[in-house]
């Protein structure tokens, strides 16, 4: 039997266990199956979820965009949480969470926070004041004792990375060994495969949103476009997603085509301009503006789906729809899962951002 961080007494006598993480969408994608197979290992644990905001702000501005996070519609429909901590974005309401959980009297508090996780240390801590507490743990340098401190926080230390690994797998596994760390749980390479319940609701809704569009019915494929990730070293130029659009609209298998531009909200209308100004047929601009399941629901639905290394290629994998990955070749770890249905185009040289590949290499890999 796997040896655990977390002694197997406390966990067969505790009746409920924390989590605290910072997520995003691609994040979850993979560390759903772990929260999922720690469920049903442990049926007798309520698991409580910290979903911690690292973008966190007292801008009124930005605190609407905040709240609304999409992930926040993901896990609000995962059975096996019994309870959510998603008011995290402000500092007020950082102070009230916190003030929260420590009424709940965890005896198991449990980190898997990799950014600043000695932060999270403290964090866990300050929460499961009296209970056993686990927590990521990275090297602190010479000019860091402040981070030694915080670790002696911890009951236990999790390694970020597999200790019988000089380099990283897939990210699937990497988070499947610090379930393995902390409780024995063995998750195998099968059961790692990302997936998505969508609610009829939303796949309902964005049918009538491709019958807007006047594409159903349609004579060719439907292929889903995506440039935009959170930080400008993984996204591609709207104007070669333009060039992209043209150039499969010149070969037969896809001169039929409909194309559906994701976009950012904030970036939807300046989408809409650019695809306007190159005059393209048979393309549109979408937003999962109400709801994160707008997304997927699009995504089911469609014949390829083409984007920068962000959460919309693993959501891809998750609905089963090939899927043409733009990426850096500095965390090939984070590549989508599925190899038969995904093939990956990568930037020549590690310094290198997204925007260095071409529409031709894209082309070149379009199956």
């Amino acid at each position: 039997m796997t040896p655990s961080l977390i002694p197997a007494a406390l966990l067969e006598k505790s009746d409920k266990i924390l989590f605290i993480t910072h997520l995003a969408l691609g994040d979850f994608a993979y560390l759903q199956n772990c929260f999922q197979a720690f469920s049903r290992a442990h049926p007798h644990l309520a698991v409580h979820l910290w979903v911690d905001e690292v973008r966190r702000t007292d801008d009124p501005g930005q605190l609407a965009q905040l709240k609304n996070y999409a992930l926040y519609d993901w896990v609000d429909t995962c059975p096996f949480f019994t309870k959510i901590y998603k008011r995290t974005y402000s500092p007020a309401l950082y102070r009230e969470s916190i003030a929260q959980a420590q009424r709940e009297r965890y005896p198991i508090v449990v980190s898997l926070a990799t950014l600043r996780p000695h932060r999270y240390a403290r964090l866990a801590r300050e929460i499961g004041a009296d209970g056993f507490v686990a927590g990521m743990k990275a090297g602190a340098g010479i000019f860091k004792p402040h981070h030694y401190l915080a670790y002696r926080k911890l009951d236990a230390a999790i390694s970020p990375t597999p200790a019988n690994r000089k380099t990283p797998g897939h990210i699937s596994e990497v988070h499947a060994d610090w379930f393995r760390q902390l409780s024995g749980l063995e998750i195998p390479s099968g059961k790692r495969m990302p997936y998505v319940r969508i609610p009829d609701r939303w796949s309902q809704n964005v049918q009538r949103r491709l019958s807007q569009w006047g594409f159903t019915p349609r004579d060719g494929k439907l292929v889903f476009i995506n440039a935009f990730a959170k930080t400008k070293k993984r996204c591609w130029p709207m104007s070669r997603v333009a060039d992209l659009i043209a150039a499969m609209q010149q070969r037969p298998e896809w001169r039929d085509a409909c194309f559906i531009v994701n976009a950012m909200p904030e970036e939807l209308d300046a989408t809409r301009h650019t695809l306007a100004d190159h005059g393209l047929a048979r393309t549109e601009s979408f937003s999962a503006e109400e709801n994160f399941f707008q997304l997927p629901a699009m995504l089911r639905l469609c014949d390829l789906v083409i984007s920068v290394e962000t959460a919309v290629m693993h959501l891809a994998n998750a609905v089963h729809v090939p899927v043409v990955a733009m990426m850096r070749t500095k965390n090939p770890e984070w590549a989508p899962i599925d190899k038969a249905n995904s093939t990956v185009v990568t930037a020549a040289r590690r310094r290198d951002w997204v925007d260095a590949i071409s529409v031709d290499q894209v082309l070149q890999a379009i199956p």
